[in-house]
């Protein structure tokens, strides 16, 4: 008997349904303006300044905030400026730099050797001056990189062995002294002078004063006669700093090695060369604040520069740079400078003891650490 099967029904047509939509790329989605202002790393340093400046604006003396006033916190701001966005960049490269603060000295030292002892002019003295400090910030770079120890214990044997040879230094150069003077008639007068010391914009100030624009003493003669050069220095020092970092392929380069050094290797990045040329830039910062600081009070001595190191790095991480690298800004350290010339020339026009300084230098760390932390984790959904 032959087993018939009962044939199997066939399956019931499925509706077309919508397509799929293809996932798209986290890259492209829209962002709104608020996460992208949260996302930007100055913003707690800009905060800051606002509370700082609200907070004078209701204690200190109303002289604080006139043209004259605001000069007097900028131009310490910009020599700290200067130190604290070549800083800045170097931790966005994930290193750190514990000696610029002893380069300052060493560098007044190596200026004013030049000058006073073998008598070569402005121009070349500065060069050299330049030439030798990137020579000891690529040594720096370098022994890091070769060894792979630690920037901070390199950085930090450097801080010792360029501030004891600065104290050696001057005192064979002067004979016991450890302040070596006569700089300034040395180095003469000219164009190079004036581009390194004095002010800048002279004549334009003398103009507003006869105009009645800003104040002016009984004699015509304007109370501000112009705008300290460092200051001038340090505000394109910001923006050559920025545009390299938003703008240019050494930019994009620096966080990368700051970032994932292997990964960036990888993609074709020369992370020792980028490494090596910010520990390069930090010291010819500090070479810049020794020539104009040198040149503006004519001597220089084995304390100059004393702890700018940590009082910039404390700037840069106001400024929203992180510890771990591959995070930060450079108009960020620019505000965090700005902070510290408001608070440490700022407490002079309040009834507040100027010691409460330091407090503020320690209290602004933490609450720049915390503040930034919390603001990536809101932004980028990290617990």
């Amino acid at each position: 008997m032959t087993d018939v099967s009962h044939p199997t029904a066939p399956a019931a047509p499925v509706p077309p349904g919508p397509a799929a939509k293809p996932a798209r790329d986290e890259r492209l989605r829209e962002v709104s303006l608020l996460t992208r202002i949260m996302r930007r790393p100055e913003l707690g340093a800009l905060a800051g300044l606002v509370l700082v400046t609200l907070f004078f604006l209701s204690t200190a003396d109303a002289s604080m905030f006139t043209l004259a006033g605001l000069m007097n916190i900028l131009a310490p701001a910009a020599q700290l400026g200067i130190l604290a966005i070549a800083a800045a960049l170097l931790m966005i490269g994930g290193e750190f730099d514990l000696s610029i603060g002893s380069m300052v000295a060493f560098a007044g030292l190596i200026f004013g050797a030049f000058l006073t002892l073998t008598g070569w002019p402005l121009l070349v003295a500065i060069a050299a001056t330049f030439a030798v400090a990137a020579f000891l910030g690529g040594l720096n770079g370098q022994i890091v990189i070769r060894t792979k120890l630690p920037s901070f214990i390199v950085t930090l044997a450097f801080l010792f062995i360029l501030r004891g040879l600065s104290l050696v230094g001057l005192k064979w150069a002067t004979g016991g002294s450890t302040q070596m003077r006569g700089i300034g008639e040395r180095a003469g007068e000219g164009i190079v002078r004036e581009i390194f010391s004095g002010n800048a914009l002279e004549g334009l100030f003398a103009w507003l004063a006869a105009h009645d624009v800003i104040a002016r003493f009984p004699n015509g003669t304007p109370t501000v006669t112009g705008v300290p050069v460092s200051i001038v220095w340090f505000v394109l020092f910001a923006a050559a700093a920025t545009w390299v970092l938003l703008r240019t392929r050494a930019g994009n380069w620096i966080f990368a090695a700051g970032g994932d050094a292997n990964a960036a290797r990888n993609s074709g990045v020369p992370v020792d060369r980028v490494k090596t040329g910010l520990f390069m830039l930090t010291a010819c910062a500090a070479a810049l604040v020794a020539v104009l600081t040198v040149l503006d009070a004519g001597s220089t001595d084995s304390r100059r520069g004393f702890q700018k190191e940590f009082e910039a790095i404390i700037a840069a991480v106001i400024g929203g740079c992180l510890l771990t690298g591959g995070y930060g800004s450079a108009i960020g350290a620019f505000f965090g400078a700005i902070i510290f010339g408001m608070v440490s020339i700022g407490l002079t026009y309040t009834r507040f003891d100027s010691d409460w300084f330091q407090v503020f230098l320690g209290a602004m760390l933490l609450l720049a650490v915390l503040f930034n932390n919390f603001i990536r984790r809101k932004v980028t959904g990290e617990r």
